[in-house]
């Protein structure tokens, strides 16, 4: 049986590339360790192609993070909760993480149990497309996230100005006793990931075929000019 890949949180952000695609699938059965660190499954979006799932993911070169989103926070095909429990239950046994919103906690319980055991990481997450919430809400997440036993927190916000830019940079600032990953979405998206993995940030998400949400860089691209800024 192939080892199990595990994530590295050493040295500069860690470029993820995101699948959410067949194509993107495809593509990432070929993904080498240096153009990204690790690969973001999209159950969610990859629902009705799980044959294409199941041959490639215990192929992978790279550590594979395991997304079956909620439907509210950019999930595809209003899966129900159990639809999705269900998804990353399957897959589990070759992921190197899961990523699960802190509003799903509770009916993910089970799942994250079960990921701790295996030793996988549990990255706790929180995406707003419309705004940046304020400081003190983000921090009311984060506490939340780390209460519940995350090994990473991600906050992924639209970005509507500098201000907002500055809201993630002070987020990450305050709570970096514990592994973050924040993002921006939006016209300053792709400054956002740059400033933000300078600053700290665990995980930095690019795309391989196309890109999911505006402001998001081709994940080589994006590996390539975050080990720049890290030389």
């Amino acid at each position: 049986m192939k080892m199990k890949q595990k994530l590295s949180l050493r040295g500069p952000s860690l470029t993820v590339a995101t699948a959410h695609t067949a194509r993107g699938i495809t593509e990432a059965a070929n993904l080498q360790p240096d153009v990204a660190g690790a690969v973001e499954i999209r159950l969610d979006c990859l629902a009705r192609r799980l044959d294409l799932v199941r041959g490639i993911l215990p192929q992978l070169r790279t550590p594979a993070i395991l997304t079956a989103r909620h439907p509210a926070e950019g999930g595809a095909g209003a899966l129900s909760i159990s639809a999705r429990r269900a998804l990353l239950e399957e897959f589990l046994p070759h992921a190197a993480a899961i990523d699960t919103e802190v509003r799903s906690v509770h009916a993910m319980h089970r799942v994250l149990e079960e990921a701790a055991r295996q030793g996988v990481v549990r990255i706790l997450s929180f995406h707003d497309f419309r705004r940046t919430p304020p400081l003190a809400s983000l921090r009311r997440i984060a506490a939340a996230a780390r209460l519940a036993g995350a090994g990473i927190v991600k906050i992924a916000t639209h970005l509507r100005g500098p201000r907002d830019l500055a809201v993630l940079l002070q987020l990450q600032a305050l709570e970096g006793h514990l592994p973050m990953a924040a993002m921006g979405m939006g016209p300053l998206g792709r400054v956002s990931r740059l400033v933000l993995a300078a600053a700290g940030s665990r995980l930095s998400y690019g795309y391989l075929d196309r890109p999911q949400v505006h402001g998001q860089w081709p994940a080589a691209r994006l590996r390539e000019l975050i080990d720049e800024i890290a030389a």
